[in-house]
């Protein structure tokens, strides 16, 4: 049981820690870098990767930014090494996220030779990413989720986190981030383990979680990267006036009998998330740590209040909810559509490279095509895929951008 407490109080100095803010200054993905994600089939899935890169994108919408993943099933470590220069550098990456290791340990009991060699080929993969310009954030594998009621004991995972320790060795010898989302997510599998000792909180398989366990993962990844918390607030009092505005632009609020108007215009989108996953914030505080997209208005008498944005119904809020502050990420009418919107899209676009990179330019076709009849064939739908990569980005640019917005507050009916 040693852990097991240790784990869980680690999971309350976590939440401590994610409630700090932090300034863009502070995340290592900066404008106009090309970031590249490494790793097995869990980065193959194109699930906590796109966590990451739809809230970066999100976030800095006027950052010049592109994504992409290069997971690979089965791979490891030394498998990454071997492939990098076909794979990674030819991307020209300047940030790269490297997640190895639940392939690597060989699903088994801690083993030192599998160890020493796990260390040995990422230390080498830092080297060659650092030769050629690339900074590097080492990223742990997430636990291995049976359906039992004690997943820190299992040999699976006690070997996970000796070579989690060992990346952070490596991170500290090399000079690199490091990116631990193992404890993290052990934490809240043994919290949800007090409830019912046989809940799967991840979805997919023990090893491949779905899309809640990824929202985690990508939770764990972007906190222990520093990313910020706020992407706007504003303050009103009942009466119209203006108490505080951070990161958005609010137009002189009018009150006529008790019905509140003004223009919202923001910095930044909140948090687009997963709609597969949503309630995962059920398990973590990720609006908090992620996305605090606020309203906070003082002094109201009715108990409840409806906000329409764009004279469409988003929210009801009690008085006294409003008076403590709301998040909207989730509940802002048309801005959460389009940050819905900017996730489809961003999917859409991973698809898409990946289908270019993986059926096109990694395609070795048969001896019955190597005729001059096919020259040329591969570069024509390279050059139609990246054309469409490109429109779909361009697309991705203008759904980042936040939009003017008219907030009305009216009382609801009880």
């Amino acid at each position: 049981m040693k852990y097991y407490k240790s784990t869980l109080a680690l999971f309350a100095v976590a939440l401590t820690s994610f409630a700090r803010p932090c300034a863009a200054a502070d995340f290592p993905i900066h404008d106009g870098d090309r970031v590249v994600l490494l790793g097995d089939s869990i980065t193959e899935q194109r699930l906590y990767t796109t966590v990451i890169e739809a809230y970066t994108l999100a976030r800095f919408p006027q950052w010049k930014l592109t994504f992409r993943n290069i997971g690979w099933g089965g791979d490891t470590a030394q498998g990454g090494l071997g492939r990098a220069a076909r794979d990674m550098l030819p991307l020209k990456p300047t940030f790269v996220t490297i997640d190895f290791g639940m392939n690597d340990h060989g699903y088994r009991a801690y083993d030192e030779g599998i160890y020493k060699n796990y260390i040995d080929k990422q230390t080498q993969l830092v080297a060659l990413l650092k030769t050629n310009g690339a900074r590097v954030a080492l990223v742990t594998p997430q636990p291995i989720e049976d359906k039992r009621p004690d997943p820190d004991k299992d040999v699976r995972n006690e070997s996970l986190r000796k070579m989690s320790d060992g990346l952070r060795e490596i991170a500290g010898k090399e000079k690199v981030l490091f990116s631990d989302q193992f404890d993290p997510y052990m934490a809240v599998m043994l919290k949800a383990r007090q409830a019912d000792p046989a809940v799967l909180i991840g979805g997919g398989d023990a090893v491949h979680p779905g899309p809640v366990g990824h929202t985690i993962m990508g939770w764990a990844i972007l906190k222990s990267l520093g990313a910020p918390a706020a992407v706007s607030s504003a303050e009103l009092t009942a009466t119209g006036k203006l108490v505080a505005a951070t990161g958005c632009q609010i137009s002189p609020p009018k009150v006529d009998a008790g019905v509140m108007t003004f223009t919202r215009k923001d910095e930044a989108l909140p948090m687009p998330v997963n709609p597969q996953a949503e309630t995962v914030t059920k398990l973590i505080p990720l609006l908090a740590d992620l996305s605090r997209y606020e309203l906070k208005v003082t002094g109201l008498t009715a108990p409840k209040y409806q906000l329409l944005i764009d004279d469409k119904p988003a929210a009801v809020f009690t008085s006294q909810e409003l008076a403590q502050g709301c998040n909207l990420t989730l509940s802002a009418g048309p801005i959460t559509e389009q940050a819905r919107q900017l996730w489809t899209t961003v999917v859409e676009k991973n698809n898409l490279f990946f289908q270019r990179w993986r059926e096109v330019q990694l395609y070795g076709p048969p001896e019955w095509v190597k005729s001059p009849a096919f020259e040329g064939v591969r570069e024509k739908e390279l050059g139609r895929l990246d054309a469409q990569i490109a429109q779909l980005e361009t697309k991705i640019n203008a759904l980042r951008q936040p939009l003017p917005h008219t907030f009305v507050l009216k009382p609801a009916a009880p």
